[in-house]
């Protein structure tokens, strides 16, 4: 990161600085995440605090995410990374550090985070938890499995804690697995106007102005008020200032910036700057030319070069691009490293993410835009005409490949991909085809290199597999298989080698189907939609090329299904699940028994009908549900491997169906497929957890029917096996928690045992401290510790208990604006304190809020709804106590026409 920081103004962020370190000190939230859009001043901020924590001693390390090419580094990577900066600030911790490197060769995300962070900073026996500082997490496309995996790490708050920035609060734009991370957001926004103006006093001092044509004080209002707090815009308006570009004087260029007839508070605040820079920087077409063809090859670069090779690769004379690195250094916010200045970086390492962002707008002046795609295009053709060296015939063979051509080697597919139509008919008229075919008898060797150049300890007989077969399009999806067994993360080359072979032939159905699993499999690690969604595409084509009745039909549907299905569970979308049911149903159809596969798919569909279920409450979809899960469990019998998973869907299904219905006979034929279940995962099992708790959930729903307090302490035993077997920090505790939590508010509501109850409001403090605001399950956790303080202040009429109550409920209620699905649950629950606390103290004021709660419950159950009657009865209850006070002809009126409705 030499040369790369940006300076920080002193007290610049110090209200920001304030709240953050008071956030660290006074809680044991284990990461705290600061977001804002580009430009805000996140880096910096990170910068700085780095720099606090490293001066007290509290800093385990710092990753500037954006000065690393990030594309091809997996999230185990990056640990280790983390691990050797904790090696270079804290030398006792190498021992532990090593021993890791022994240890964890193959092992998952979660062990990494124990072996090479927690355990070498645990050795350091620090009195306060050290600071890992993580910068820019969005430009790293692997930061969801990275922080999903940090709920492993949530009760390790005394020993490490993790600040990160992100540009998206993560809480609010559903990354997997979020809701189990305890983590704290803060929202950075502008920069006040004061510090600003501060700023541009100092730096405007350094410019070499001409003729003593410096600045004004009115120069500086303008600036300030047009910076609109980004502290990006402020600082590049100084190196524009400074830098030697053209034979416009600064104040020339500072006159043409307050020019701007730009309206403060505009949405596109950097984009004019960049434009009038831009225009300046490259004034005639030709400049503009190799603007483009410069930056769009800078853009996307996959790893550094060296002048002569990019000039190769670009077809731009050396001089040229050394005059377009001086003339864009006035627009670079980081500087290469050291010693490099003769090699070409890629542009995300040196540029803002606004300003690459801005070059690749659709909105963009023409004669600067670049375009990704074209840029991959043109570099990808170029790769290839570098490959024809590879040929058996090239007297070249025998040498040794130089850079640029191990650059080929190893990118051309992931720029062809990138830079081509995927359309066969398109493909067909592309260069790059043309090209390719005239390389028949390079594919072995150049999959060889390939290989070696991404797994260096490779020998030759590993690879006799990769090589087999007669062309281009075989070889490039056996390299694609034989990547999805490596245990690195090669996941993009993967799919560009899937991809290219799809354009070749146009795709036979086992390509495409291929193509759908490596997108799926990345859409699941990384949680993005847009992978899913490519997916169903490749899937899509698949299926269009198993016409009924290809005996592989059942196949493609149950793979559209299935990823349709992931699409629903990402965003949502009613359209979107009623497809996968419709997929779904064809697949089933075409699976009659014996298939193979009918259990699965059965099992699918009725995955997809539970949520259907969910939405509308039809008992017709349950029915089918429960129907579908008994046919699989018949079709996997013991000691069938899913046989156990088949159990525990049939019991769930029927414990919903009690639920729906009362069905007694439902529910004791639940408890005793999970007591199968159970029996089937024996201690050591690792999966004993689950039907531990399904068989615990099941129990209590018994106790509730008939009371059987047997039944409950059975459910509360197997509860505390279950949360003895997920020890902190395993992210599942919180919810093994809140299980056992509410099993002990039952027992003490059956006989009333007041230690019951206390270990229950114990248990829910314990999981609230671990879901801090704007945790998802926050408002859930803070309605069950009101209920059971409640519960306590009717048991001991202590009005702090009862006022501690009514304040988690109102926060609970914060958290959950309507429609939310939660707020129903708050405001009953808080409706019901209000009347205790209007009993204790007679003011109607409090009365009217339980009634004015009570109201927008019934909105929750509009008339005709099963449940609505016993709401209306307590809102009745309510009224006739005010009336009692009041005397309120209204309330009366009202009192009688919800009596009428009740007996209607």
């Amino acid at each position: 990161m030499s040369g790369t920081r940006v300076e920080y103004l002193s007290n610049s962020r110090k209200p920001d600085v304030d709240k953050l370190c008071e956030q660290e000190s006074n809680s044991t939230i284990l990461v705290l995440c600061i977001h804002g859009p580009a430009g805000i001043g996140k880096s910096t901020l990170a910068g700085h605090l780095s720099d606090l924590f490293r001066s007290a001693g509290r800093l385990a390390a710092s990753i500037f995410l954006s000065a690393i090419r990030m594309e091809t580094l997996e999230p185990e990577t990056i640990i280790k990374m983390i691990a050797h900066e904790i090696g270079c600030t804290h030398p006792q911790a190498i021992p532990k550090i090593v021993e890791a490197m022994d240890r964890c060769h193959g092992t998952s995300l979660e062990i990494h985070l124990q072996k090479f962070i927690l355990e070498p900073l645990r050795s350091l026996s620090h009195p306060q938890p050290l600071i890992i500082i993580m910068d820019a997490m969005d430009e790293w496309r692997d930061h969801p499995r990275f922080i999903k995996a940090l709920a492993f790490l949530n009760s390790e708050s005394s020993v490490v804690k993790f600040i990160l920035t992100d540009r998206l609060n993560p809480c609010a734009s559903r990354l997997p697995g979020i809701d189990k991370v305890s983590i704290y957001t803060h929202a950075l926004g502008p920069i006040s106007r004061e510090v600003i103006k501060a700023y541009f006093h100092n730096f405007l001092g350094t410019v070499s102005w001409v003729d003593g044509r410096k600045a004004s004080s009115a120069d500086v209002e303008r600036l300030t008020e047009l910076s609109g707090g980004l502290p990006v815009w402020a600082s590049t308006v100084i190196k524009i200032l400074s830098h030697s570009f053209s034979a416009s004087p600064p104040h020339e260029i500072l006159a043409e910036i307050i020019g701007s007839r730009r309206q403060v508070g505009d949405s596109d605040e950097l984009g004019e700057l960049y434009q009038n820079a831009l225009r300046r920087l490259f004034p005639s077409p030709d400049a503009q030319k190799y603007f483009r063809r410069h930056m769009g090859a800078a853009t996307v670069l996959q790893e550094p070069l060296s002048l002569a090779d990019f000039s190769t690769l670009t077809g731009i004379p050396s001089h040229l691009i050394k005059k377009i690195q001086f003339t864009l250094s006035a627009l670079q916010t980081r500087s290469p490293p050291l010693g490099s200045e003769n090699m070409i970086h890629p542009a995300t390492t040196l540029f803002h993410l606004s300003f690459l962002e801005y070059v690749q707008a659709s909105t963009m002046e023409t004669c600067f835009a670049i375009s990704a795609f074209n840029s991959h295009s043109a570099i990808g053709l170029t790769c290839l005409k570098q490959l024809p060296i590879l040929s058996a015939s090239s007297p070249h063979n025998n040498f040794p490949l130089r850079s640029l051509e191990c650059y080929a080697v190893k990118y051309w597919p992931h720029h062809v991909f990138n830079g081509t139509p995927r359309s066969n008919n398109q493909w067909l008229r592309t260069e790059h085809c043309s090209t390719l075919r005239m390389m028949p008898d390079t594919h072995g060797r150049w999959a060889v290199l390939f290989l070696k150049g991404l797994m260096p300890g490779e020998v030759d007989s590993t690879l006799e597999d990769v090589t087999k077969g007669d062309g281009m399009v075989s070889t490039l999806r056996n390299l694609a298989r034989r990547l999805g067994k490596t245990s690195g993360d090669h996941w993009r080359f993967q799919v560009a080698c899937l991809e290219v072979a799809v354009r070749i032939d146009g795709g036979d159905a086992d390509g495409w189907s291929e193509l759908g699993k490596c997108y799926r499999a990345g859409g699941k690690r990384a949680g993005n939609l847009q992978l899913h969604e490519e997916a169903v595409v490749a899937f899509r084509h698949a299926l269009h090329l198993r016409p009924d009745p290809h005996p592989s039909r059942g196949e493609s549907l149950d793979d559209v299904a299935t990823q349709l299905w992931l699409c629903y569970r990402q965003n949502g979308g009613s359209d979107i699940l009623s497809e996968a049911i419709s997929c779904s149903r064809m697949a089933v159809t075409l699976s009659p028994t014996p298939h193979p596969d009918r259990a699965g798919r059965l099992s699918t569909l009725a995955c997809a009908l539970s949520h259907l279920y969910t939405c509308n409450g039809d008992l017709e979809t349950l029915n089918e549900v429960v129907s579908l899960h008994r046919e699989a469990l018949v079709l996997r019998p013991a000691p069938h491997p899913d046989h156990s998973l088949s159990l525990n869907n049939l019991a769930n299904a029927l414990h919903s169906l009690h639920k729906r219905n009362g069905d007694i006979g439902a529910l004791n034929k639940a408890i005793s497929l999970h007591r199968e279940a159970l029996a089937l995962c024996p201690v050591p099992h690792p999966d004993r957890p689950l039907p531990l708790n399904n068989l615990a959930y099941a129990l209590q729903s018994f106790y509730k029917h008939n009371g059987e307090v047997d039944a409950l302490n059975e459910a509360i035993s197997l509860q505390r096996e279950a949360l003895a077997l997920r020890p902190a920090p395993h992210p599942d505790r919180p919810s093994l928690l809140t299980n056992l939590a509410n099993a002990l508010d039952g027992l003490y509501e059956c006989n009333g045992d007041i230690s019951a109850l206390n270990e229950a409001i114990s248990l829910h403090c314990e999981v609230l401290g671990q879901q801090p605001a704007p945790h998802p399950n926050r408002s859930r956790s803070l309605n069950n510790l009101a209920l059971c303080l409640h519960a306590l202040y009717q048991h001991n009429k202590d009005i702090g208990t009862l006022n501690n109550c009514i304040s988690l409920g109102r926060e609970g209620l914060a958290l959950c604006p309507a429609p939310h699905p939660r707020r129903r649950n708050i405001l009953q629950a808080l409706a019901e304190a209000y009347l205790s606390q209007f009993e204790r103290n007679g003011a109607v004021e409090v009365l009217n809020e339980a009634i004015s709660l009570r109201r927008e419950v019934l909105v929750f159950r509009p008339l005709g709804h099963r449940y609505r009657a016993g709401h209306v009865q307590s809102l009745v209850r309510l009224l006739e106590k005010r009336c009692e006070v009041t005397g309120d002809d209204q309330d009366c009126r009202e009192i009688e026409d919800l009596k009428a409705e009740l007996a209607a």
